[in-house]
């Protein structure tokens, strides 16, 4: 899909006033996808009860600032299965530019585990992002999947105390809550994450941060408190 792996970004790239990702209840859209050790697999094939796959990329400063509640939340559930779908730079700067390759994106999924020690599995989209235009192509949404392939939580925007909610009351046998509120990164990772991806990333990000602010802060967090979800049963067939 030309203009995918954009050069710089611009708010513009994203429809943030409606999510074109799956809905609760749906069935999820599988894929094959391949892992950092070059095998591949079906995005669907798990292990655990649950599958908590969530959008990320080294340049993400909402991504990096989820990473250390949600390595919490992967260790305190050891019988559900997580993963991190690994996408088109977020923020892409002159050290760490948009993906022209294959291999572009495997050395930064590759530096996300070894230099930023993430322990979650890292599955690789193809340079196109079909995976990841399925899933709504947002930067950092989060879904949790039963063994029937079904959505039974999604967030355009990752909150991970309300991620933890939704898993716990699957696991007892209950409906998932609604997403939670959008939160902005802290400064200092944002700040961390943009000059490691090198000159350009935080004059793009700035420049596009008012448009974020209305979009996300303000008209998606008063239609998540207005609104009202649809309760998913933990084992939904779909």
């Amino acid at each position: 899909m030309a203009g995918y792996n954009y050069t710089k970004f611009e708010a513009a790239h994203y429809n943030l006033d409606q999510f074109s990702g799956p809905k609760l209840g749906d069935k999820a859209p599988d894929a094959t996808l391949e892992k950092l050790d070059g095998a591949r697999k079906r995005l669907l094939d798990f292990d655990g009860d649950f599958l908590v796959l969530e959008m990320g990329s080294i340049t993400c400063p909402l991504f990096q600032g989820r990473r250390a509640r949600m390595a919490d939340l992967c260790a305190a559930n050891p019988d559900t299965s997580f993963a991190i779908l690994y996408v088109r730079e977020a923020h892409p700067g002159l050290s760490r530019p948009k993906h022209s390759s294959n291999a572009d994106k495997r050395a930064n999924a590759l530096a996300l585990k070894n230099e930023d020690h993430e322990g979650r599995e890292i599955w690789l989209d193809d340079l196109e992002g079909r995976a990841h235009i399925a899933f709504g192509q947002y930067p950092n949404s989060v879904f949790i999947f039963n063994r029937n392939g079904c959505v039974v939580y999604m967030a355009d925007w990752n909150n991970p105390r309300a991620t933890a909610k939704a898993l716990n009351a699957l696991k007892a046998g209950r409906p998932a809550s609604g997403m939670g509120l959008f939160l902005p990164p802290k400064p200092p990772v944002a700040l961390r994450t943009l000059r490691s991806a090198g000159p350009g990333a935080a004059v793009d990000f700035f420049s596009g941060l008012p448009r974020l602010i209305w979009k996300n802060l303000i008209k998606r967090n008063l239609r998540v408190m207005l609104g009202k979800s649809p309760k998913i049963a933990p084992d939904a067939s779909c």
